[in-house]
């Protein structure tokens, strides 16, 4: 699976709680993914299709035939995908360094010790 798609087109908070299905379990209908997400969502089968169509449009997902319907399968990685938005969240915010990004967590305090102990333990690894 690619890390990008091929656009290179962001996904929307919408689309994204489409993908989010299909990583879960995949390939799906367009009914199944709306199944998990129209009714909290307040959608319909029309506006999953919509989704589902922009994100094949993106290569983010891909389509195969299933008799009259189509399925519906990720071509992104959900780690990929995450990794990504993460460099550019960095990059645009705290000018591609991540230090200051948990500064900034800090300081609003947005960490709890159980995600200070993650970090400190993530960075003993990376020390080696």
């Amino acid at each position: 699976m690619s890390s990008k798609n091929e656009t290179g087109e962001r996904i929307s908070e919408a689309e994204y709680a489409v993908m989010e299905v299909l990583w879960d379990k995949a390939p799906r209908t367009a009914a199944e993914v709306c199944d998990e997400v129209c009714e909290q969502r307040d959608w319909s089968i029309a506006t999953v299709k919509t989704l589902l169509s922009r994100l094949v449009a993106k290569n983010a997902l891909a389509t195969e035939p299933d008799g009259r319907r189509f399925l519906y399968r990720p071509l992104l990685e959900r780690g990929d995908y995450s990794t990504r938005e993460s460099r550019r969240l960095v990059d645009r915010l705290f000018g591609g360094r991540a230090a200051p990004l948990v500064a900034h967590l800090a300081e609003a305090e947005a960490l709890t010790p159980d995600d200070i102990a993650e970090i400190e333990k993530l960075l003993k690894e990376i020390k080696g």
